[in-house]
């Protein structure tokens, strides 16, 4: 280090600041422009090069756990992911009921998302769309019986690959980490699988 530099006051790290990780296409030059948005917002976050490795290795993880599921319950089943989500929480409801807003919530699924996944849903007989006598304030999905049992069905497959991808792989203590790291950010409303 020269003089010069030593006696320079440092200057605050910025957003563009931040290294790209060796090997990704943020070090290849103007075309993305030295660093993505998710590096740039996380840039002022201390110890940064390990928040983006926290960051980027959930969003893999989970990206590469939920195409796995995705594909053995489509194939199995014919049921997506998304498809088994549902009828889940309609299994856990009481009476196998949900207010459609609940059901879009706890899906994380938009209400027209919800919307266009109960009509496929329904035409397959899955469910149904009833009301409630005592709460005018919303139609409900409501489980058919040939939805219970394709649930039930799927739900041996889904087991089967969470265990494989998942909890094999990490011990009984180190699940339990994951798990109360993961809470921090969604606390869970935890249902079995």
């Amino acid at each position: 280090m020269s003089p010069a530099t030593a006696t320079r006051p440092a200057r605050a790290a910025t957003s563009t600041d931040v290294e790209p990780a060796p090997g990704s296409d943020s070090d290849h030059g103007a075309a993305t422009s030295g660093v993505d948005h998710c590096t740039a917002a996380l840039a002022g976050v201390e110890h940064s090069e390990i928040g983006q490795r926290a960051w980027r290795s959930l969003q893999l993880a989970h990206a590469a756990l939920a195409k796995r599921v995705d594909a053995e319950l489509e194939s199995t089943h014919g049921l997506p992911l998304t498809s088994y989500e549902v009828l889940h929480r309609l299994v856990e409801s009481p009476g196998g009921r949900m207010r459609m807003c609940d059901l879009a919530e706890q899906s994380q699924l938009s209400r027209s998302g919800l919307t266009r996944l109960a009509d496929r849903l329904e035409k397959d007989g899955l469910l149904e769309r009833c009301s409630c006598e005592h709460d005018a304030r919303g139609s409900y999905a409501c489980l058919t019986d040939l939805g219970r049992e394709r649930f039930h069905a799927a739900r041996v497959t889904h087991v089967a690959v969470v265990r494989e991808q998942l909890l094999s792989r990490f011990s009984a203590d180190e699940l339990g980490a994951l798990a109360e790291m993961w809470e921090r950010i969604a606390p869970c409303r935890c249902a079995a699988l």
